[in-house]
């Protein structure tokens, strides 16, 4: 992909990484009998919130701002508004949103463990994974990039 094409390719992450957070991640349910809800990282982060605060200061952190940030910032460095000495601290950022989707997975497998509840992947994991992960290779490609000139 030439280099003018992941610019634009990172700026739809703008639009697709809102899009994750509102998407269904998992359907899960208390024994196969009741009905499946689903559960996306905005509707997990309010409920983390009511109950606990810290972890919820944590989670947004990795699935929200880190994300979005480093989106932004790539961005910026893309359309020569940032120095290309900010570039790994962007990598870092897409390595730290790359934890929250640990968390979730590390979180289906526990609840499957048990055996009490039903828990289901569902389209929005694999789209914030993908969001994650073609974040990570556009700031790798830019660092490579920056290298070079």
């Amino acid at each position: 992909m030439k280099w003018a094409g992941m610019k634009w390719a990172n700026l739809a992450l703008l639009i697709l990484f809102p899009l994750s957070w509102f998407a269904p991640l998992l359907r899960a349910g208390l024994l196969p009998i009741f009905g499946l809800d689903e559960v996306s990282v905005i509707s997990g982060l309010q409920s983390l919130w009511q109950s606990d605060a810290a972890l919820a200061l944590v989670v947004t952190f990795l699935a929200v701002f880190a994300p979005f940030a480093k989106t932004l910032g790539l961005a910026l460095w893309d359309f020569g508004l940032l120095s290309p000495r900010a570039l790994p601290a962007l990598h870092l950022m897409g390595k730290l949103a790359m934890a929250d989707v640990f968390l979730i997975a590390l979180y289906i497998v526990i609840v499957k463990g048990i055996g009490l509840a039903t828990v289901e992947t569902a389209w929005g994991l694999w789209l914030f994974t993908g969001c994650v992960l073609f974040s990570l290779f556009l700031s790798w490609r830019a660092g490579r990039r920056a290298g070079q000139a």
